[in-house]
């Protein structure tokens, strides 16, 4: 089982992409290659393969926070299976999984939602979903200053809070008033939950 991950960026106009583009080509870099992993396409969409399903929302969670660094956002469909047409460009491959996150994601527009999953699972499905729009509810609403606390936090999860503050020039006083703003605590417990539900799902 694979997860294709599905996404457009929200009002991408608004900033120039030569401000983040290298950053975010930077990011996705680590979860694999392009065009073979991740692919940008018609400059504001762009799909990853997640090969180990477990870091699904560990790395949706990561594009998150990135995007709302830089005062944009993301919205994502979640596409577990399989991968049954291998071609050098993910956006030329297909299977259960590309269709899956495909289908998810022409409805995320008019359902006005920006994170979602699709297994094919109806039991799985309609648990995550609902874990996820109450994440989203405090997820969509990050101030840049949060997002940039929760991306450094999440990338570098042995580090104190006085670590934290020193890679973004802030005090441990103000790191933790982030943490506490973000509802950092609650976002990892969402992650951790769906690494141990996932492990018993069968697509």
């Amino acid at each position: 089982m694979i997860v294709i991950l599905t996404a457009d960026i929200i009002n991408s106009r608004k900033l120039s992409s030569k401000k983040w583009m290298n950053d975010f080509k930077q990011l996705l870099n680590s979860f694999g290659k392009s065009p073979n992993d991740w692919e940008i396409y018609r400059g504001d969409e762009f799909q990853l393969e997640i090969k180990n399903p477990e870091d699904a929302f560990w790395i949706a969670f990561q594009l998150k926070a990135f995007f709302k660094s830089i005062n944009l956002d993301v919205r994502m469909s979640l596409g577990f299976g399989d991968k049954t047409y291998k071609t050098k460009k993910i956006t030329e491959s297909n299977g259960s999984a590309f269709i899956r996150s495909g289908e998810l994601f022409e409805t995320l527009k008019k359902q006005k939602i920006n994170l979602a999953v699709n297994s094919g699972n109806v039991d799985f499905d309609e648990e995550f979903n609902l874990i996820v729009q109450l994440s989203m509810s405090f997820m969509d609403s990050w101030l840049q200053q949060s997002a940039e606390f929760v991306l450094v936090a999440i990338q570098n999860p042995t580090l104190s809070q006085e670590e934290i503050g020193s890679m973004l020039g802030i005090n441990q006083a103000a790191v933790s008033r982030r943490q506490k703003r973000s509802q950092y605590e609650l976002m990892l417990q969402v992650e951790r939950y769906f690494r141990k539900k996932i492990k018993s799902l069968e697509v």
